[in-house]
């Protein structure tokens, strides 16, 4: 399952996080989302983690938790939605 993790704290790296949520589970790949310029973090980013249920445990047991002075959001990420990827017909 991919998780999306928001408001994390700028300075946060994935070993971090990978470490907060290695304790439900096993983490398969992290990654924090960087300004393509300054390649400062965005603050925030993706945890995948192969198991679902372990995935719902760190969601449910992270979200709304402090975690380096700041309160994380943890939910589950969403795809883009079909409609938004395909292109609108303004002549209809």
């Amino acid at each position: 399952m991919n998780i999306f993790v928001s408001n994390i704290s700028f300075k946060v790296r994935e070993q971090s996080l990978s470490e907060l949520f290695s304790q439900y589970g096993e983490v398969a790949s992290v990654r924090i989302i960087k300004d393509k310029e300054t390649r400062r973090s965005k603050g925030y980013g993706f945890v995948e983690m192969p198991n679902d249920n372990e995935a719902n445990a760190a969601i449910a047991a992270l979200n709304g938790t402090n975690h380096q002075d700041r309160d994380i959001v943890v939910a589950e990420a969403k795809g883009k939605r079909e409609t938004d990827s395909q292109p609108t017909n303004s002549a209809e």
